[in-house]
């Protein structure tokens, strides 16, 4: 995927890759979706990191201390509660055109995927700020999205002042 070696290029060599597919087949059964592969495809290479001091991005593998099941079974219960759903475009869930919780932020943004509307509509990105009742659609993939946070483009989480020498990223403890 060439998203992937870009986004390699910019923040440098993972060290987790992660090969065995059980731990998504498990989560994508328990909630009744199929994570895109872009997206599988970078969390099984970095595993469970904190990028640029601000990004948290999970994986699926139980062992983790920082594991994706369990924040995204958090946040869905969270997102799901009267007075959050209203800050978001749709409801979460695993339904065509509702937002999964994948991704948040020390800044307090949360970063969801759009389930597709149909089989071949493309995955696309919703970024939530915490802080307040706005919420940003990206056109984009996720890879696309993250390459684009990466890049310091304004993708509504911002890493220039957090970064200020690049990209970089450690293992979550």
């Amino acid at each position: 995927m060439a998203a992937l070696a870009e986004i390699q290029t910019l923040l440098g060599e993972p060290r987790f890759n992660w090969s065995d597919p059980a731990p998504w087949i498990e989560l994508e059964q328990e909630l009744g979706i199929e994570f895109p592969a872009d997206f599988r495809e970078i969390v099984d290479a970095y595993g469970s990191i904190e990028i640029n001091g601000q990004l948290y991005l999970e994986h699926p593998a139980g062992h983790l201390l920082h594991n994706l099941g369990k924040t995204i079974r958090g946040d869905l219960d969270l997102w799901r509660e009267e007075d959050m759903a209203e800050f978001l475009p749709s409801p979460v869930g695993a339904n065509p055109g509702e937002l999964m919780p994948v991704a948040t932020a020390t800044t307090g943004e949360a970063v969801f995927l759009c389930v597709p509307e149909t089989p071949s509509s493309p995955w696309r990105v919703v970024v939530q700020e915490f802080d307040s009742p706005a919420w940003t659609l990206y056109e984009m993939t996720f890879s696309e999205w993250l390459l684009a946070y990466l890049e310091g483009r304004d993708v509504t989480l911002c890493s220039r002042n957090l970064a200020p020498d690049g990209p970089f990223w450690e293992f979550l403890p």
